[in-house]
């Protein structure tokens, strides 16, 4: 039953907030500075790494990518983080989850130094035992690799009551690369066919949604 998972393991863009103007508009920056295209899809950069998604996206090589990396964050690490918003009904699910009496943690590819600015700033650090994401440098930066990080600071051996929650594709398979069971859910960047060919164990339509089903 998916009310027995007592430990819930959180993405965070496009799952508890929208954070689609920051990522694009940094995008926009660094190749523009680099002189490099703009692909058209730029949806496909939320969600995954973005060492991956430059790579994979715009054809350019490694040092390429990291300078391509460093240019976003100079503009994302004092503008783009906050140019974001949480879901409608997010605080409100989290709120019921943590009432209910389940550990919640965030395991998110974004690095951690960001990642726990943009709780602070918009009032989520409270429901939150650990806020786990990549390292700044770009180790550690695999949903399965930021899985087993946060795991391991939790202490949690017994991985049958832990259940991941995202939106991307990323959030399945790292999910089932660690063993877990994973909830796709609909209100963000990725749809009912990314996450069911990913093979989501679960799917939600609305946090509200996700809150009945995990209580």
């Amino acid at each position: 039953m998916i009310s027995n998972y007592d430990t819930l393991l959180f993405d965070l863009d496009g799952t508890l907030t929208d954070s689609t103007e920051g990522i694009v508009k940094c995008l926009e920056y660094a190749l523009e500075r680099m002189g490099c295209d703009v692909p058209e899809d730029t949806n496909r950069f939320l969600g995954p790494p973005l060492y991956t998604s430059f790579a994979e996206f715009c054809g350019i090589n490694e040092e390429q990518v990291n300078e391509a990396v460093r240019i976003f964050r100079e503009r994302y690490s004092t503008v783009g983080l906050f140019e974001n918003r949480v879901y409608n009904g997010i605080p409100e699910m989290l709120e019921r989850l943590k009432k209910g009496g389940k550990r919640l943690m965030v395991a998110t590819s974004k690095p951690e130094v960001y990642a726990v600015r943009i709780f602070d700033r918009f009032g989520l650090s409270q429901f939150f035992e650990i806020v786990g994401g990549a390292n700044i440098n770009g180790t550690r930066n695999n949903k399965d690799e930021v899985i087993e990080y946060v795991l391991e600071r939790a202490g949690i051996s017994d991985r049958s009551h832990v259940l991941m929650i995202g939106d991307r594709r990323q959030d399945v398979l790292g999910a089932h690369k660690t063993g877990l069971k994973c909830m796709g859910i609909l209100w963000g960047f990725g749809s009912i066919d990314e996450l069911n060919e990913a093979g989501a164990d679960f799917i939600a339509e609305t946090p509200e949604e996700a809150a009945d089903m995990l209580l």
